[in-house]
Order: C-alpha cells, then structure tokens, then sequence
C-alpha cells in the first residue's frame, strides 16, 4: 500500500522549496550544503564557477569569511574574477579580518592610488594588502626623504611600480644611488624611465657592458665626453633590441660577459671577507 502510494505521488505534490533526490526521497531545504555556501558568492556577481573555485581556496575558513573577504575586493572596484585571480594568487587575505584589509586600502589610496589605479597596483602585487604597516612607512620615507622624490614623483613612482614598496630599504636605496652617482640620473629622469620596474641586477649588467664597450660614461659636473644612450632605452628596451641598437654586440657576447662579470663580483667578496677576517684577528692579537 505505502509502495503504491511513493510510486503514485508525483513531484508536484512535494510541498515547495524541496528538492527531489535519488531513491524517490525528498531533501529538506537546506541540506545542499554546496548550493548554500556559493548563494551569498552568487548574489555578489560571482559565477557558479568562481563561487566553486573561492570555497575551495581555505574551505576551513567558512563561506562568511571568504564572503566578507570578497566583499572587501569588491568594494575597492575588482570585478569578481580580479577577486577571484588576486584571492587566488595571495590565499592568506582571506584571513586577514576585513577591518585591516579596509585599512590597508585606505592607506594606499593616501599615497595615491585610488580607482582604476590602486585596481591595477594590487593585481600586480596583491602583497601590497598583506604587507605590514612599518615596512611600508618605511619605503616611503626613504624615497621621500632620502631619495629626494617630490609628492608628485613619488606617486608617478607608485603608480608605475607599486612593487617598490615591497623592497627592503636598504636595497631600495642602493637601487637609487647607482642610478643617481654611477650613472649620473636625476629624479625626473627616473621616473619618466620607470627606473624601479627593472630588477637592479639586470640594470647594472646592462650599464657596465654599455661603460665597457665605451658606450656610456658616467657624467662628471653634468658633463660627459660621449653621448650616452637615454635611460628609457636602457631599461625598456627588449635585450635584443637593447644588444643591436644601443650595445652593438650579439647576445652571445652579452651572455659571456655576464657570466665573467658574476665571476668578478665573487672573486670581490671572497676579498673583502679575507680582508675583513684579517682585520679580526689583528684585533684578536691585539686584545
């Protein structure tokens, strides 16, 4: 009879908002679990999907968390897959509380970056969210107070090359002083050239093959004898392009230099630490 009755009630007669599952039973609302955790996702813009992909990245975390981190990436003018690529890539945002994402934020746009651009600083380094406080204060002062950047120049700076603020400072300031005194480049040049966007390995390669081969000089009272290659050339030009038009070398006499200017560089610092070790012991002997 109660076999009868199953096989003779049609979906219909389920009452609404239940779902019809396997073996002829119904399921209570609620009980997708799935479909309840993406719904929040879902309302926010973000396809079925992206909803899949954002529950699996810390599914410890919960869906509000990860819905309040969203959220926040939405409210900055991410579209949901820029959410979900910049999530994606930098996980542990998701754990960070919304309140300091919030902040974070604020902060950049302080410095300048606001709308489209901030949109585009993070894309590049999403770190900037996650990057403590200190350290960032600690970039921009330096490029402020010791490199002598104007405001303006240094949010050019920012916006060009957000990743500055995530250099050491040491190593950022070492960046601008070969420019600035081994090169002879003031601050307008390098920002007009976007001087941070090359790693400072690849510039100084690039400057002493050029110094060698009699092709730049550093200037000396704003004077040089040879008229060297501007230093948007040096840096934005493919390292082909770079070889044939303004080093006039092939990539294979490029490579080889390379190599043998490593090799200087490690036969300086074996010196100085034998030099250094030598000082020591003096000192030891002294004692």
């Amino acid at each position: 009879m109660a076999g009868r009755l199953l096989r003779g009630c049609g979906r219909a007669a389920w009452p609404p908002g239940w779902a019809w599952v396997s073996r002829g039973f119904p399921a209570a609302p609620g009980l997708c679990r799935g479909c309840g955790e993406a719904a929040g996702l879902r309302a926010m813009g973000f396809s079925e999907e992206h909803a899949r992909r954002l529950l699996g990245l810390q599914p410890r975390l919960g869906p509000q968390r990860l819905e309040a981190a969203a959220a926040q990436l939405l409210l900055l003018g991410l579209k949901s897959e820029a959410a979900l690529g910049l999530l994606e890539r930098s996980p542990e945002l998701l754990r960070m509380p919304t309140e300091r994402l919030r902040e974070r934020a604020g902060e950049l746009r302080r410095l300048g970056l606001d709308g489209g651009q901030l949109q585009r600083a993070l894309s590049r380094c999403p770190q900037l969210l996650t990057l403590p406080r200190r350290r960032m204060a600690a970039a921009v002062r330096l490029l402020r107070e010791r490199c002598l950047f104007t405001a303006e120049q240094l949010k050019e700076v920012l916006r060009t090359c957000p990743g500055v603020l995530l250099e050491e400072p040491r190593q950022l300031h070492h960046h601008f002083q070969y420019a600035y005194f081994r090169m002879g480049i003031q601050q307008k040049e390098m920002v007009k050239a976007r001087l941070f966007q090359m790693p400072f390995a690849e510039l100084r390669n690039r400057h002493i093959f050029l110094e060698r081969r009699g092709l730049y000089q550093t200037p000396y009272k704003g004077q040089t004898q040879t008229s060297n290659p501007k230093l948007k050339d040096v840096l934005q030009l493919p390292e082909k392009d770079f070889l044939a038009s303004l080093a006039r070398s092939t990539v294979e006499e490029y490579e080889v230099f390379k190599k043998l200017l490593a090799r200087e560089e490690e036969e300086e610092e074996e010196e100085k630490e034998e030099e250094e070790e030598d000082t020591d012991a003096l000192y030891t002997e002294e004692d």
